[in-house]
Order: structure tokens, then sequence, then C-alpha cells
């Protein structure tokens, strides 16, 4: 019989293994295909047939919806842990701000090696954050998240309208120089051109150091245009969001079934219908870049729902005891999620850079799933295993040893005495 507190952690666990899939849906376009290709499938990858319909689907129900869950669990996370530091040698603050730091660290060490759209820095630094304000009454973190998410949402559509009036001037008859050249300015910012998939293609398919120096090219972007003005605000309002949530209960079982109905009636009867259409508004335009960046813009306001509707199939599952077998191994793959998103940068890079099989922008749209499926089924194969002999996954054990300063208990049943402090 499993207790409640045993159920209420597996249950975290469980929607923490489904994310840390999901996620690898959308992340492995970027991988395997020139950026760009992550935004226009006309770009790179197929626009037709499977690879249309891949495209399709990932668009409406995955793309931002499984990072936005992701990132409510690290909110979520965030107060949990903290919980559990109260007491102890170095206290939830130390704690904190210790595990910010070294995720920080290792943040980097992956962008730059592994995988330029790493969420780990911005996870430290939204984390540094959102951390003084996990106390507040859940209500109060909810509202503050569902501003902070509207007020995102209210700028990139004002920032959409501006993109369109300069559009509009610099093709009006008579355009001046200074309109046309305005418009040249930021289009590059919605459509990429043939010569930068070639040089993805050079940089990510060549040797090591030249797949590093391309990293360091995207993350320019990365750090220095979107993390500040769209990343890190989405991070901190989806953060407060799940702290709110998990203090009510969401993610622990707390709910009722009919409340996780609810949830899922929204986010798939609602929110996956008006993601749809947004995705049609964009095939019918031709993919046109405007029209596919203002809709891009639109959906952010189905993300977290649907994030959420995900997660209460989950929760509704783990409640009914059903699927005992994918449960166990998704819980078990959420409690080594660090190391399992880690892993599965390590495993495509080799996959698609130069320096391993070399097939990056090789691979179409739909033939990318494959892959995916091949990294899904090393988590779910090696979690639970591994956690079979080990208290911790790899990442996790030096993780948390550094943040605790020496090394902690590591491999099961060798004896406290080799243990060290836990």
């Amino acid at each position: 019989m499993t207790t409640a507190s045993a159920e209420r952690h597996l249950s975290i666990d469980a929607v923490r293994g489904f994310a840390v899939l999901g996620i690898l849906l959308m992340n492995i376009v970027g991988m395997g295909l020139p950026s760009f290709a992550y935004i226009d499938p006309t770009h790179a990858g197929g626009a037709t047939g499977a690879d249309f319909w891949t495209w399709a689907v990932n668009n409406v129900l995955t793309d931002g919806k499984m990072r936005a869950l992701f990132t409510m669990l690290f909110g979520a996370s965030t107060v949990l842990i903290a919980e559990r530091a109260t007491g102890g040698a170095l206290g939830p603050a130390a704690t904190h701000y210790r595990r910010m730091f070294w995720l920080l660290l290792f943040g980097f060490a992956h962008a730059v090696f592994a995988w330029f759209g790493d969420v780990l820095v911005l996870y430290a630094l939204a984390g540094l954050l959102i951390f003084p304000f996990r106390k507040l009454a859940p209500r109060t973190q909810l509202v503050i998240g569902v501003v902070v998410l509207v007020a995102l949402l209210a700028k990139n559509v004002w920032q959409a309208q501006q993109l369109e009036a300069l559009h509009a001037a610099a093709n009006a008859p008579g355009a001046t120089a200074a309109a046309v050249k305005a418009w040249q300015e930021v289009s590059v910012a919605i459509q990429a051109s043939p010569e930068a998939a070639q040089a993805d293609i050079a940089g990510f398919g060549g040797d090591f150091a030249a797949a590093t120096a391309a990293r360091l090219n995207m993350l320019q972007l990365f750090y220095f245009v979107l993390l500040p003005t769209d990343m890190l605000p989405e991070a901190i309002g989806q953060m407060f969001v799940g702290m709110a949530l998990f203090r009510m209960g969401f993610f622990t079982l707390g709910w009722s079934s009919r409340a996780y109905a609810a949830m899922i009636a929204v986010g798939y009867l609602v929110c996956v219908p008006v993601t749809a259409w947004l995705a049609s508004n964009i095939v019918r335009s031709g993919f046109d870049p405007l029209v596919l960046h203002e809709q891009e813009v639109w959906q952010q306001t189905t993300r977290t729902l649907i994030g959420l509707a995900h997660a209460s199939v989950v929760l509704l599952v783990v409640r009914a005891g059903a699927a005992g077998w994918l449960i166990d191994r998704f819980a078990a793959a959420g409690r080594m999620a660090f190391s399992n998103y880690l892993m599965t940068s390590i495993i495509t890079s080799l996959v698609f850079c130069g320096y391993g099989f070399g097939l990056y922008g090789q691979l179409s749209r739909f033939e990318l799933i494959y892959v995916v499926a091949g990294v899904w089924a090393f988590i779910l194969l090696w979690s639970r295993p591994w956690l079979e002999h080990f208290h911790y996954g790899p990442f996790e054990w030096a993780w948390r040893s550094l943040v605790q300063w020496k090394p902690q208990r590591f491999v099961k049943g060798t004896g406290t005495a080799a243990q060290g402090a836990g």
C-alpha cells in the first residue's frame, strides 16, 4: 500500500519525468537542424507531408508547453527544497543560493559545450529572483505570476505591431530610404537567410572547436537579446505559478479528480483548439514571417494551461494507480531530471555534430522523431536501474555535493562509514 507521502512524491517525480521527456520534442529541432528551423519549418527540415504534421502537432501540443511545465516544476521545487532545508546545517537561504550558483556554472558549461538552448542559466537567474517571495500567500504568488506573463504578452504584442508598421512603411509607394533601412535592420529577427543555415551547418557539422564557436555565436543572441527581454520574464512568471500551485496541492495530488478533469478540459477543449487556429493562420499565410511571429506571440496565452493539462493527465493516472510500469519509469526519470536533461544534450551533440556522427542538417523534421524515441528509450531504461544502486543521478550527486561542499551518499548499501553526510 502506497502512503500518501510516497504517493505525493511519486506524483511530482512522475510529472517531472514526463516533462523532461517532452521538452526534447522541440529541443531536437534546434539540436539537429539549422537554428531558425525551430521557428519556421520552411527554413529547414521540411514543411510538407509527415514533416508538416510533425511541426503542426508539436506547435500545438508541445512548443513552449513542455518548457512551461518544466519551469513551473522548478518553481515548485524551490519551495519544496527550502522546506526540506529548514533546520538543516545550511538552512533554506544558503542552500538555495548555493544551488543557484552551481546551477549557473553547470548551465554555462552545458550551453557552451553541448546545447546552446540550455535553460539552466535561465533557471539559476530566475531562481535568484523568486526565492524571497516563496512564503507569500499562494494566491498572491499566482496573481504575480499571471501579471508577469500578461505584461510579457502585452510587450510582445506591441512589438509585433511595431514590426508590422515598419514593414508597411518600407513597402509603401514612395517609401523613404530610412524606412527601408529600418525594416531591413529589424527583419533579421523574424526571418533567416540561406546563408545563416549554411553557417549553422558548417559550424555544428564541423569539429569540436567549430561547434563550440557556433554555440558561442548563438549564445550572444540568447544571453544579450532573448534572455533579458523574453526568456527571463516568462520563466519568472511561470515559476511564481509553479510555487503557487505546489502550495495549493496541485502537484501533490491535493486537488480533487474533478478539479484535475476541469484543468484538462480547459487545456484540451479550449486552449488546444485556439492554438490550432493560430497555427492554421500561419499555414494559410504560407509561413509569412510577420504572420508567423504575430501568431506565435498570441500562442503565449495557451502555453501554461496546456502544460498544466498534460500534467493533470499524468496526475490522474498516478492517482488511479494505472500504467504502473510507465509511471514508475517516469518517476525515476524525474528523480534524475538534471542528469537526464544534461545526458540528452551530450547524446544529441554526439549524434548531430561533426565530432560525432555528423547528422546535423541531414535529417528531416519527421526523422528527428526517431532520435527522440531513442533518447526516450535510454532515459526510461537507465534511470530506474541506476537508482536501484545509487541514491542520486550522477549530476544530481555532483550538484548536491558541491552545494554541501562535501561528498554526499552515492552508492546504496555501502555502509554509513563510507557514505559521508546526506
